[in-house]
């Protein structure tokens, strides 16, 4: 694999195509190995989006109480 930043949909293609291969035919130690960085980069994007999302709500309470959720992680980290 080529040093190119590689845009997410790019990536996902290719984790799909290295999943489909392994079910074909196997694959390489190398393909093995980009595939699972690939992922691990698929997994760290999820997660960053969604901690993103996350850290704009806010939890409403009962009695009216408002609290940012990023306030509340930040409390409990």
């Amino acid at each position: 694999m080529s040093g190119k930043k590689q845009s997410m949909d790019e990536k996902i293609r290719r984790i799909n195509e290295l999943y489909h291969k392994s079910k074909a035919e196997g694959l390489t130690e190398e393909e093995k190995e980009e595939q699972a960085a690939l992922r691990k980069d698929y997994i760290a994007s999820i997660r960053g989006n969604l901690r993103s999302q996350l850290d704009h709500m806010t939890i409403r309470y009962e009695d009216g109480r408002e609290e940012k959720v990023s306030d509340r992680r930040k409390r409990h980290e």
